[in-house]
């Protein structure tokens, strides 16, 4: 196939039909969103909670978190108290709390790379994620997530989600497909200032805009950590072995 990148064991390409090219052929599948789905998995699984991600944000999540006795984060539309999608809210869950998190980009994504082994892997975790990763064979997709316009609801590339997942292929060993080598080249071009970078790009300014630069700070943290989420059983969790 023309675009799935079969004939390198590093591939990168951008959110659903990303997932759709790359998840039936690679070994395991790292999704990558930055700001912010990816970063609130690594810490409320680093605290040893319990993450169900949910790909739409209407009415139907509220039944699905009552059906899986779980609590249901909120969208992060103002400095409100509780989960929600902002990574500083998550700071200081409770080990096995069990939270649905709904988001248009990074838990849709997760819900469609089938059977694949699926990770969630941000700046803060990427060295830990791309060891993980390259334990389950040489073919990886690395998948930015991107964001939404909102006016259609088109795919946005964004520049956080390129420099993470170019963080996380920088750690793996295997040829990279022109795609993922931009990846890399991205992020060995900006790592010398994630903060400032990320306060700069469209995504941080607007988080910046709504009172949110807390969760940018944090979202730009390298290598802080060593959790890796795994997807299992409709969760993520931090894996067996850490």
């Amino acid at each position: 196939m023309i675009y799935d990148q079969s004939e390198f064991d590093l591939r990168c390409e951008w959110g659903p039909q990303g997932v759709a090219q790359l998840a039936p052929i690679s070994d395991v599948v790292v999704i990558v969103d930055v700001l912010s789905f990816s970063t609130c998995v690594e810490i409320a699984t680093n605290n040893g909670a319990i993450i169900f991600p949910y790909g739409m944000g209407d009415e139907s999540v509220i039944d699905y978190a009552k059906s899986i006795q779980a609590e249901l984060a909120s969208h992060r539309q103002s400095l409100s108290t509780g989960y929600s999608l902002s990574p500083k809210s998550l700071a200081e869950i409770s080990a096995g709390t069990k939270l649905v998190l709904p988001s248009a980009n990074g838990s849709f994504l997760t819900l469609h790379t089938g059977k694949t082994p699926t990770l969630a892997g941000c700046l803060r975790n990427c060295e830990a994620v791309a060891r993980f990763a390259q334990s389950y064979g040489n073919k990886i997709a690395v998948i930015p997530a991107g964001e939404r316009w909102k006016d259609d609801g088109s795919l946005r590339p964004a520049f956080e989600d390129l420099l993470g997942a170019g963080a996380i292929l920088s750690y793996l060993h295997g040829s990279l497909s022109p795609e993922a080598e931009a990846a890399v080249a991205t992020f060995q071009t900006f790592q010398k200032d994630l903060l400032g970078y990320l306060q700069k790009c469209s995504s941080g300014k607007e988080l910046i805009a709504k009172g949110f630069e807390a969760d940018v700070e944090i979202a730009s943290a390298l290598n802080v950590s060593n959790c890796v989420p795994l997807f299992t059983e409709n969760a993520y969790v931090r894996n067996i072995g850490q």
